[in-house]
C-alpha cells in the first residue's frame, strides 16, 4: 500500500527537490504540495495524508501551529524539514518521526524514509494520532513551544470542518474555560483548545496584559480604568465591555494606564 505524503514547504525550489527524491521511491504517493501553514491545515484535514513533510519556519503559520491546529483523527506520522537545527529537540518531543536539515542529504533522507517504512507497517490507527496530540498540549501547557520565535502573528483556530485564521492584533480579550481559552473579537467568540498561562507567555509582548488568572486584554482596546472599593479596577474596552483586574495582577497597571489615557 502506497504511503499518501503531502508536502509543506514555503519555498517552491525546496518542494520541488524535495519531490524529485522521494518520486523515486515506489511506495511513496505525493498527494499534494502547500507552500504555508494555512494551506497545510486544510490539506490535512480534507485529504488526511499518511506522511507529512512539514517545513518548521513559514509565514503566518510555523510547523508547530499547524499540527496544534489539525484534527487528531487526520494527524499524519510527520518529519520535519527545516535550515535550522535548533527545534530539532522540540521535533522530537512532538513525536515526529525524523528531523531533516536543509539542504537535505540523499542519505539521510534514505534512512528517514527506512524509519517511516518500519513504523508505518507497525500501525496505521488512531494510537499515534493521540499521542501526538498530548504531546502538542503538553508542551503548549508548559510554554515549551517555540511559539515566538517563529514569529507568527495569527492564530489558527479549528472549527468544526474548517479552521479560523485570526489576527492576533485584532483579539479583544481572552477569557479561560475549563482546558480552553475563549478567544473575543467584537460580538464572535471561538474556543481554542489552549491555556491561559501559555497564551499570556506568547502575547504579552505583542501588547497583551493579564488581569485576572482567567483574563487577558489586549492593552491597545483599554479605554478606561475605574478603582474599585476592594482595591481592585474595572477595565473598559472599547466596545464597552467590562473586565475586572484582581489585585493580584495589579503589575499591569502602568501598561494598561498608558493606554487608557
Amino acid at each position: 500500500m502506497p504511503i499518501r505524503t503531502l508536502l509543506v514547504d514555503d519555498e517552491e525550489i525546496a518542494r520541488r527537490g524535495l519531490r524529485v527524491r522521494l518520486e523515486r521511491a515506489k511506495d511513496i504517493e505525493i498527494i499534494g504540495e502547500c507552500q504555508n501553514g494555512i494551506e497545510a491545515i486544510e490539506s490535512i484535514n480534507r485529504l488526511s495524508p499518511d506522511l507529512l513533510f512539514l517545513d518548521v519556519q513559514m509565514p503566518e503559520l510555523s510547523g508547530f501551529e499547524v499540527l496544534r491546529a489539525v484534527r487528531p483523527k487526520a494527524m499524519p506520522r510527520v518529519v520535519f524539514v527545516t535550515a535550522f537545527d535548533e527545534y530539532a529537540v522540540r521535533a522530537f518531543e512532538v513525536h515526529a518521526l525524523d528531523y531533516l536539515l536543509k539542504p537535505i542529504d540523499d542519505e539521510r533522507l534514505a534512512a528517514t524514509l527506512r524509519h517511516v517504512r518500519e513504523v508505518m507497517l507497525e500501525t496505521r490507527g488512531g494510537a499515534y494520532a493521540r499521542q501526538f496530540a498530548e504531546a502538542i498540549a503538553n508542551l503548549t501547557k508548559s510554554g515549551a513551544l517555540p511559539t515566538d520565535r517563529l514569529g507568527s502573528d495569527r492564530l489558527a483556530i479549528p472549527a468544526g470542518d474548517r479552521v479560523m485564521i485570526i489576527r492576533v492584533a485584532d483579539i479583544d480579550w481572552i477569557q479561560a474555560a475549563d482546558n480552553y481559552v475563549s478567544i473575543h473579537i467584537g460580538k464572535k467568540s471561538w474556543l481554542l483548545r489552549e491555556t491561559i498561562s501559555a497564551l499570556d507567555q506568547r502575547l504579552t509582548p505583542r501588547g497583551f496584559a493579564r488581569i485576572h488568572r482567567s483574563t487577558i486584554v489586549n492593552a491597545q482596546r483599554v479605554t478606561e480604568l475605574r478603582s474599585l472599593p476592594n482595591g481592585e479596577f474595572a477595565v473598559v474596552l472599547t466596545d464597552g465591555t467590562t473586565l475586572r483586574m484582581s489585585k493580584s495582577y495589579r503589575a499591569a497597571l502602568d501598561q494598561l494606564a498608558g493606554n487608557a489615557r
